[in-house]
């Protein structure tokens, strides 16, 4: 007696829909994922208890902590390239101001020469950006 013999269906899997999906999260996560092209610049900045927020876009100058300047993403090297790199944005500083992030270890010197060129420009609207204080729990409080 002869038994038909049943073939046996190899069992595949198909990944094309699962390659589909994987394509188009990533598509998604790159669309949705926002890029921000200015370089950051690790500076500790001072803090105020009278800091306001500014809704005008001044021109930023930046103050490393050793005393490197930054205008935009320029890097500047010494007083008379920052007098230059200032002169081209004068203008733009006069209208909307020149807001200066100087590192809290920064020293005043760096700190004095850069009001020195923008005063020297004609530049009035000048402000040092400062945080605010980081705000102490009442329970963290240690009385004497």
């Amino acid at each position: 007696m002869k038994f038909a013999r049943h073939r046996q269906e190899s069992v595949d899997v198909n990944l094309t829909p699962l390659i589909d999906v994987v394509f188009l999260l990533l598509i998604f996560f790159m669309v949705s994922t926002t890029f921000d092209t200015r370089q950051a610049l690790e500076l500790t900045l001072p803090q105020s208890d009278s800091a306001t927020a500014s809704d005008t876009s001044p021109v930023t100058l930046s103050i490393t902590r050793a005393g490197e300047y930054r205008l935009g993403e320029q890097t500047l090297s010494s007083a008379q390239v920052l007098r230059d790199a200032l002169a081209t944005q004068a203008a733009s500083a006069r209208e909307h101001g020149l807001v200066i992030e100087a590192d809290a270890r920064a020293t005043h010197e760096a700190v004095v020469t850069a009001l020195d060129q923008a005063a020297a420009l004609g530049i009035r609207r000048v402000r040092i950006a400062t945080r605010q204080p980081a705000a102490i729990a009442p329970d963290t409080l240690e009385m004497p």
